[in-house]
């Protein structure tokens, strides 16, 4: 899941490509261009795909959350 802080910057359906950083201890992917950010992943459960399709965007008080579908 990612976390998105403005609506419209992605629909349903659209195709996305993501990029992965690394931190010490894990990583973590962000939708770009900058669109959107995951939290941390532990490295056990990094993608092998870093091409996807939006599945859903759901609004909370904290913000807007993107559920993207990756093939692994």
């Amino acid at each position: 899941m990612f976390k998105m802080e403005r609506e419209g910057l992605l629909n349903e359906g659209d195709e996305v490509s993501v990029t992965e950083g690394l931190l010490p201890r894990c990583c973590y992917y962000t939708i770009d261009p900058s669109l959107a950010m995951s939290g941390n992943i532990p490295f056990g459960e990094r993608l092998t795909n870093l091409k996807g399709k939006v599945l859903s965007i759901t609004q909370s008080p904290r913000g807007f959350y993107v559920t993207v579908g990756f093939d692994e």
